[in-house]
């Protein structure tokens, strides 16, 4: 009788809540009990409210638990859980689970269903037909099938992906770099984490694919320095993958060379903004450049460089694939495709839901999230990390689209979503936004570094009703200020969320309407 195979996630937030400790308590009475089992360390699913959230393969397919702690075991082998019998914790096929089974992955079609690790997991489920297909056009047709399919940055600022390759490919130099900023800093955020631990190769040939399009023989992958475990893995994978022909000097045997290898990042949010990452990378302060020059044509040790988000790169493996005929029949308008939103904050079922863009926040967070936690009213929602605009309630039916967001001065950023119930002191909110400015700014201009200090201060009158109305006509231009004089987005950005609380929620930044609230 062959061993039965059991999936338990070795994604770093699994383990957070005790998916190692369920890994080793499982083989353990496993042992007791005589019973063969071979155990998966998989990547997570994305349904983060039932991690950890173990598998096991039967007869009907893979049947899903969760979420299981140590002391389940014992009853759930009992319950005959290796061949999917019935127990409390027993949540059926995992994709038939409504949260998953309305998801259009892309992106994550195998994240949490295959070995990570395993070369032939990841060719089986599709991984490397893209770079096959690649390898055999010219990167002219690469490039062409990259831009027609509308792929567009997922970091944030939505740049057409075609057009920056382009410029790398037709500039002549004898070295070109292809980077991935993995340094996924934004509040609610964690897709780049989840690809990195849970289907790394995606990531690999997302970025082989990008160096056969333009040239570049080198890739660098920066990663966020909290993210140790996605560090490891990305190490382990690049080192399987090298081994296999995947990368190295004859890529697949096609006499074209590409080459990765992994950075950690500085720890300091400003280095999520491309150029001040490529100084980071050099070994320089995490200081953003003037631009011009753009990183495509003097990027990288002054080099042409492809500088994307992971998302961007996590793309390219489907258009190649598939066609970009398919890719961009997902979406809306001029965002095509599919986007990872990250569900998290005051949220039931805070996870990972991979949708074409078009949806609303209203379904995000009512169809897949359930609600609040706390079951109190929704009351904002700030979606595009921590410089992102806060939306009301009554603004969910916003359909997830950069220039739907772009309308009412927000932004989809790397599509992380943070939601509040009514207890949320948005006037708090405003200042912590200019106060993590004040912290993560590099100091390089003024608008930003002193900006924001004085923001906070401004702020703190308001609060405390000192010449409020006066205050706020001063915030108005102090905010003004940093959106027209900031040499980068942190400090031309920060100013959404202050002024959408402002704009919004103004009871809260007036203490007399605050005390008769209270």
């Amino acid at each position: 009788m062959s061993a039965v195979r059991v999936y338990v996630p070795g994604d770093s937030s699994a383990v957070a809540v005790g998916a190692n400790r369920v890994a080793h308590a499982l083989e353990r009475l496993a042992r007791e009990k005589k019973v063969e089992i071979e155990i998966v360390r998989n990547g997570s699913r994305g349904l983060y409210w039932l991690e950890p959230m173990v598998e096991v393969t039967t007869s009907e397919g893979r049947i899903a638990y969760g979420p299981v702690a140590p002391g389940d075991l014992a009853g759930l082998f009992e319950a005959g859980f290796l061949s999917g019998g019935q127990h409390a914790l027993r949540l059926g096929r995992p994709e038939d689970i409504p949260f998953l089974k309305n998801q259009e992955r892309l992106m994550f079609a195998r994240c949490g269903i295959t070995d990570p690790l395993s070369v032939e997991e990841y060719r089986a489920h599709g991984g490397f037909r893209g770079l096959a297909k690649a390898l055999r056009m010219q990167p002219q047709e690469i490039v062409s099938e990259v831009t027609e399919s509308g792929l567009r940055g997922r970091g944030g600022a939505g740049f057409p992906t075609g057009i920056k390759w382009k410029t790398v490919l037709e500039t002549k130099a004898e070295r070109k770099y292809i980077v991935c900023n993995a340094d996924e800093g934004d509040s609610g955020t964690f897709a780049d984490r989840m690809i990195m631990e849970g289907d790394p190769f995606l990531l690999i040939e997302g970025m082989t694919i990008a160096g056969i399009a333009t040239g570049a023989t080198k890739g660098f992958i920066y990663i966020r320095s909290e993210y140790p475990d996605a560090f490891r893995q990305m190490g382990r994978a690049i080192e399987i993958a090298r081994n296999t022909g995947y990368l190295g000097p004859n890529v697949l045997g096609s006499g074209k060379a590409f080459d990765l290898e992994t950075r950690l990042g500085a720890g300091a949010y400003i280095c999520g903004e491309e150029t001040s990452l490529l100084e980071s990378l050099e070994g320089k302060r995490g200081v953003i450049r003037f631009k011009p020059p753009l990183p495509a044509i003097k990027g990288l040790f002054g080099q042409p460089t492809v500088i994307n988000n992971l998302l961007s790169f996590a793309s390219v493996p489907v258009i190649m694939d598939d066609g970009a005929n398919f890719y961009k029949n997902y979406g809306t308008g001029r965002s095509r495709g599919t986007q990872p939103f990250q569900l998290a904050g005051n949220v039931k079922q805070g996870g990972l839901i991979e949708k074409a863009f078009g949806v609303t926040l209203k379904e995000l967070i009512y169809d897949f999230g359930g609600g609040t936690l706390s079951g109190r009213p929704v009351r904002a929602v700030q979606v595009g990390g921590p410089l992102g605009a806060y939306l009301r309630a009554d603004q969910l039916d916003i359909p997830m689209d950069y220039e739907a967001f772009a309308a009412v001065k927000a932004m989809l950023g790397h599509g992380g979503i943070v939601v509040f119930d009514d207890t949320v002191d948005m006037a708090q909110q405003a200042r912590f936004a200019m106060e993590f400015c004040a912290v993560e700014s590099c100091g390089k201009c003024t608008p930003c570094r002193i900006g924001s200090t004085r923001g906070v201060e401004v702020i703190d009158r308001i609060i405390a009703d000192q010449d409020r109305a006066k205050n706020l006509r001063l915030l108005d231009d102090l905010c003004e200020t940093m959106v027209d004089g900031s040499l980068c987005a942190l400090g031309g950005l920060t100013p959404f969320p202050v002024q959408s609380a402002i704009r919004y929620f103004p009871e809260d930044f007036d203490k007399p309407s605050r005390k008769a609230a209270e």
